[in-house]
């Protein structure tokens, strides 16, 4: 008999937690699963996704962050749908979500913790602490999640760390030089991808500093930042300033990641604090060597000196120095690009990632 399973989340946009909720949504066996998403605020580019694998998506509609109405409204869904299993993401669907099942009677609730965030106050924390002794397992991608949740007294034992996943890169649809003749880049450019939200966690500022002290020792290199958020203006101005429009590009929001990343000679991340990144992944599967920052999140994923290096944060001249090493050096680079490959393969694979929940959740409705 199927076990009706539903995962709540914030939004459908084109981010982290979004991705891999929508991977695993498509991806739960259909005989031994009826999967349905919920959407706490509205819904995004992910949506089509979802309704073209046949998943049913309902919104609630919440407007404002203390919103009652809301509660109630995802209160009586949950009732007429009653779920087996409810599985929420992110801190707004885990508070809202988490609480809302408890009180619709569901007997097992899954909370997703997809990051180390740092910013949450004293009383988000709280509501954290006290929803996960009502909770069953909460769910994460990395150790370094699990390590920062300890320290502010979550219980080690209620963990299951399930890594993130991506899935076999495809071929791009352009070739490089139809890509650098769309950009108006000059034949001979080397790009480096930088493909995240321009939040102030993502620490953009350091890769555009890192991009003008590249830009001294070889003129080829170009900057794409891919993404979009509310620092981007602040950004722009920036990189005007210290005069390296010629060699940051500013995207903005793409929904051809996939078409530019297999094009990319390198991708950076030079973020403070992640729980994992889909980027890096992304680029990895991609057979791209990444530079990132030294943090838990991306020690699960980049092997530093096999398929790609890692520096301390805010390190500009670092993310320049194995830049321009990787640049100079075809045979490490594509050394770097095939251990990548093969290191998604083993390890973060989309089937490996579904088989987990799956081994999850039926452990828990056991």
């Amino acid at each position: 008999m199927t076990k009706r399973i539903l995962l709540i989340v914030p939004t459908l946009d084109r981010c982290g937690a979004e991705k891999q909720l929508t991977l695993l949504a498509c991806g739960l066996p259909r005989d031994r699963f009826e999967t349905h998403v919920c959407v706490l605020t509205r819904d995004g580019p992910l949506r089509s996704v979802l309704d073209e694998a046949g998943i049913p998506v309902t919104e609630i509609g919440k407007s404002w962050k203390i919103d009652p109405l809301a509660y109630w409204r995802l209160c009586r869904y949950i009732r007429r749908l009653q779920p087996d299993l409810v599985h929420t993401w992110l801190f707004a669907a885990n508070a809202y979500g988490r609480q809302a099942a408890l009180r619709a009677g569901v007997k097992h609730v899954l909370a997703g913790e997809r990051c180390a965030d740092p910013w949450k106050r004293w009383h988000e924390l709280t509501i954290d602490r006290w929803l996960a002794r009502r909770t069953d397992r909460l769910v994460t991608n990395s150790r370094g999640v699990v390590e920062f949740y300890g320290q502010h007294g979550f219980p080690a034992d209620k963990f299951t760390i399930i890594p993130n996943a991506v899935q076999p890169a495809a071929p791009s649809s352009v070739t490089r030089g139809e890509l650098l003749a769309e950009l108006g880049l000059p034949p001979e450019s080397r790009l480096i991808g930088a493909v995240n939200r321009l939040w102030p966690q993502k620490r953009v500022k350091d890769l555009i500093w890192a991009a003008d002290l590249l830009k001294v020792v070889r003129s080829d290199t170009h900057l794409l930042i891919v993404g979009d958020g509310p620092l981007r203006w602040r950004l722009e101005r920036y990189r005007d300033q210290v005069q390296t429009a010629d060699c940051v590009h500013f995207l903005g929001e793409r929904s051809d990641v996939p078409r530019l990343m297999p094009h990319f000679d390198c991708l950076w991340l030079g973020s403070e604090y992640e729980g994992q990144s889909n980027a890096v992944l992304e680029a990895m599967a991609a057979g791209v060597p990444v530079v990132a920052t030294e943090i838990a999140g991306n020690q699960d994923l980049v092997v530093h000196g096999e398929t790609g290096f890692l520096v301390p944060v805010g390190d500009r001249a670092g993310f320049a120095r194995w830049t321009h090493r990787l640049l100079d050096d075809p045979a490490m680079a594509q050394r770097c690009g095939q251990a990548a490959v093969a290191r998604v393969r083993d390890e973060f694979s989309l089937e490996r990632m579904i088989q987990r929940h799956v081994a999850l959740y039926e452990e828990i409705l056991a």
